[in-house]
């Protein structure tokens, strides 16, 4: 092992060690419906499938409620996050997911969720399917569209603000001798850090299991098991676990800005010290790829 040193926290051990992360560009969309019910349930649809830009296209999640006090249209609403590699490689994305999952959901209607100088088109694809019948409607500096549907009309702006100066990687590795009270404390990890404006935890649950590496013996792959941190490979790798770890779970934290994932991590080590220790929960460390390729480092040691 090599990450050991650091400190102890109500019994958990800190590793002195960095999550690296990357950077990357993003979007958000706030999606309105008839309730609250119905506003998560396109948004879910939409940013299902996100998990990881590796495989996915996009790294998608919900990442606040609205009240209708804070949404255009004075209904319920969510706000998504969408986060890619470029704004180019977000355009698919967005056509894609807002024409398939919110066009498509009883109620819904969409629009710009980033303030931003730098746009994409939002409203711009779905607006054909209205086949002819669409209408467009200028409010102030806002282009909508109006397209017919059979329950009404879907209501959709046309562009939506995007961002580079995003980042995505952020992340706790989470260890401990007892999977039900480590997992309980993952989930606890990610309830605080929802409270966080600005990110996302976009795999099932905000956990991932699954952690890589870069790299892999097999042809086409891009990534492959972080093995270092497989504790049923421990005897035949240079192994990062101690004797007494059983499993690891990781959060993997999006945000808009540098800050908002550090304050998403910080929050996620308060839940996780808070009562980690009783539920099994011996370390924390994270994933780095020795600063070589996120020029983003965040070190536990500054969080705590």
């Amino acid at each position: 092992m090599s990450q050991t040193s650091g400190k102890t926290i109500n019994g958990v051990l800190i590793d002195d060690t960095f999550a690296e992360a990357f950077g990357m560009s993003a979007t958000g969309m706030i999606i309105t419906a008839d309730t609250l019910k119905w506003a998560r349930i396109a948004a879910d649809t939409a940013t299902g499938f996100g998990t990881s830009v590796i495989g996915c296209g996009a790294e998608c999640g919900t990442d606040r409620i609205l009240s209708p006090d804070d949404t255009p249209d004075g209904r319920p609403g969510v706000r998504i996050l969408m986060f890619g590699f470029s704004p180019e490689a977000l355009i698919p994305q967005v056509k894609n997911r807002i024409g398939q999952c919110v066009l498509t959901s009883p109620g819904s209607a969409c629009f710009n969720g980033l303030i931003s100088d730098q746009k994409l088109g939002l409203g711009q694809g779905p607006r054909f399917f209205g086949d002819g019948f669409q209408t467009a409607k200028k409010l102030g500096a806002s282009r909508y569209w109006r397209v017919p549907v059979m329950d009404g009309e879907f209501v959709i702006e046309e562009t939506c603000g995007v961002t580079t100066q995003a980042v995505g990687g952020g992340n706790l590795l989470i260890i401990g001798n007892d999977r039900p009270g480590l997992l309980e404390t993952a989930e606890a990890a990610v309830a605080a850090i929802a409270k966080v404006d600005d990110v996302i935890t976009p795999f099932p649950g905000g956990i991932v299991r699954s952690g890589s590496k870069v790299g892999t013996k097999y042809k086409g792959m891009f990534a492959s098991t972080n093995d270092a941190f497989c504790p049923t490979v421990r005897g035949t790798v240079k192994s990062e676990l101690g004797p007494d770890a059983i499993a690891v779970l990781e959060i993997v934290i999006d945000g808009l800005t540098s800050t908002a994932v550090a304050d998403a991590m910080r929050a996620g080590l308060k839940a996780i010290t808070g009562i980690g220790a009783e539920k099994g929960v011996t370390r924390v460390s994270a994933g780095n790829y020795g600063g070589k390729l996120g020029q983003y480092h965040y070190h536990l040691k500054d969080l705590i």
